[in-house]
């Protein structure tokens, strides 16, 4: 079929992921690839101390980016979209959403973003001998409780922001076990919540006296492939608008982003991982047997189809990068140049390449935010140079590239220099990978690990989720998911690899020794400025 036959037969999926700046849809043909997008630019606000997104701001974000998937469609191909074979919804992952018995939202969300969570995770950590992060809905569900917030009493349901919008359209309270296993850990043999680490909170709370136990609150998990549910008239109406979309459509668990990156980077097998870096960033490695011990560094989550993965999450990436690019891209307007921010981007990136293996000693922190790899609670961005080092533009670009991944190798220097962990392949996507193959190589120095990028992996989250919709009705042979990706969706295509040079290892780790040692700096910069 041509990609109009396939729209108008009803045959396309739809893919739709709400990221931290924007969210994006993908439409995909019966060979999984992408033939229309939308997207709508979208902001956190910090509301009472709290980073967080508006329920109408969910849904305006969600209705425009629809919108502007059908006018692509209908400019491309002069047609409308009735009807879908299988849609998927993924977000951000983590956070906070409760509801009462009304369906209506008792606090602001409250994102991943979010670091007043520290005297919970720490008692949690401890309770189940098992890392529980900041950001965890568990971390920010006992919090609430710790401050005695009046709202938990009247909790009937907790859920993610994947969770929410898919529950809202399908009236199904579900969640990919991918995304549940940022709620509270989930046990690798059953697919669904710690069974034992569930008891341990409901006796932990039990003198609190709320009329809820944890399993009445949290949604029901699911693995890829399950049926999640269809989407209702209602849910139809709320997604496009127009009216023309029918309702009716098979709808795939919903995932978190780190899922739906796994995906899309087919990296769901043992032995595989990814990197996704943004505006924040994370690694997943999945893992052929637990950790020997926890680590406050290193959360554990799993696969969209169950599997244990060691998870580096880093607050921040490239928001810093892209501030100083775009102070460059100012300066350009000043002298009357006419401003293309892809070569703006190009030109900064590959100069970088030019630099000091080692940045010449300049050192930078990207922490627009808290980053609590490293215990910092606020982030206070921060270039730091002594009057000695070679301060050049090279340098000083490969300095900040370096810092969108420099918290990012801390964590996996556990997994690959205490912990031993083999894998087979690394593969990145997300802006930083956009400039070919710079960011690639900074990323392969980092972690000391050849690193492949697809082509497709510009289509990030969105597409992985369509995929995963796809999943669930395109698997006649019912395939596992790692084949299904393998032989269907990939077909073999591994993408082109870069391995590190001798010389950029061992030029990133003095880096990144220089790095832990101004870390009191960063620490001050937080004390000292507002």
């Amino acid at each position: 079929m041509t990609a109009r036959q396939t729209i108008e037969a009803g045959k396309a999926i739809l893919g739709i992921e709400f990221g931290s700046t924007r969210i994006k849809a993908v439409l995909i043909d019966e060979e999984n690839k992408p033939i229309a997008q939308g997207s709508h630019e979208w902001e956190n606000q910090l509301v009472d101390g709290l980073w967080t997104y508006s329920i109408e701001a969910i849904w305006y974000g969600l209705q425009d980016c629809y919108a502007e998937l059908r006018k692509d469609v209908l400019q491309q191909y002069d047609c409308e979209i009735e009807s879908l074979a299988a849609i998927g919804f993924s977000a951000m992952m983590h956070g906070y959403m409760a509801f009462n018995e009304k369906q209506e939202i008792l606090v602001p969300f409250r994102t991943w973003r979010n670091t007043n969570t520290g005297k919970a995770a720490a008692e949690l950590s401890s309770l189940f001998n098992y890392n529980i992060p900041l950001r965890w809905s568990i971390s920010h569900l006992y919090q609430c409780i710790l401050d005695n917030e009046e709202h938990v009493a009247d909790i009937k349901y907790l859920t993610t922001l994947a969770g929410y919008v898919h529950w809202q359209v399908t009236g199904q309270f579900v969640l990919g076990v991918g995304d549940a296993s940022g709620m509270i850990p989930v046990d690798p043999a059953t697919k669904t919540y710690d069974a034992e680490m569930v008891r341990k909170f409901n006796e932990l709370i039990a003198p609190k006296g709320f009329s809820w136990t944890l399993l009445d609150i949290l949604p029901r998990s699911l693995n890829a492939g399950d049926n999640a549910g269809f989407l209702t008239p209602e849910g139809a109406k709320r997604l496009d608008v127009s009216g023309h979309l029918k309702p009716g459509v098979p709808v795939c668990p919903p995932e978190g982003d780190a899922g739906t990156g796994m995906v899309a980077t087919n990296a769901v097998k043992q032995r595989t991982g990814n990197v996704s870096a943004g505006t924040s960033s994370f690694s997943m490695i999945v893992l052929e047997k637990p950790l020997s011990k926890p680590y406050e560094m290193i959360d554990m989550v799993t696969t969209p189809d169950g599997s244990l993965v060691a998870m580096v999450h880093c607050n921040n990436c490239t928001s810093d990068l892209n501030a100083w690019v775009s102070l460059f891209k100012e300066y350009q307007q000043l002298l009357g140049v006419p401003v293309d921010m892809n070569e703006v981007f190009g030109k900064l990136y590959n100069n970088a390449l030019n630099g000091d293996a080692d940045c010449g000693g300049l050192v930078s922190y990207n922490y627009i935010s808290g980053e609590p790899v490293t215990g910092l609670s606020e982030g206070r961005p921060l270039f730091v140079r002594s009057a000695g080092d070679k301060f050049n533009l090279a340098n000083f670009m490969r300095a900040h590239l370096y810092a969108s991944v420099g918290v990012l190798k801390i964590g996996n220097d556990i997994l690959f220099k205490e912990e031993k962990i083999k894998v087979d392949r690394i593969t990145g996507h997300g802006g930083l990978f956009k400039t070919k193959g710079v960011g690639q190589r900074v990323l392969a120095a980092a972690i000391n690990s050849p690193i492949s990028v697809m082509e497709t992996a510009g289509e990030g989250g969105a597409w992985g989720i369509a995929l995963l919709a796809g999943y669930v009705v395109n698997n006649p042979n019912r395939l596992s998911l790692a084949d299904y990706l393998e032989t269907v969706v990939f077909a073999g295509n591994t993408g082109v690899s870069i391995a590190p040079t001798p010389e950029d290892v061992s030029g990133f780790e003095r880096y990144i020794e220089n790095y832990k040692c101004c870390l009191p700096v960063e620490q001050s910069a937080v004390d000292h400025k507002a």
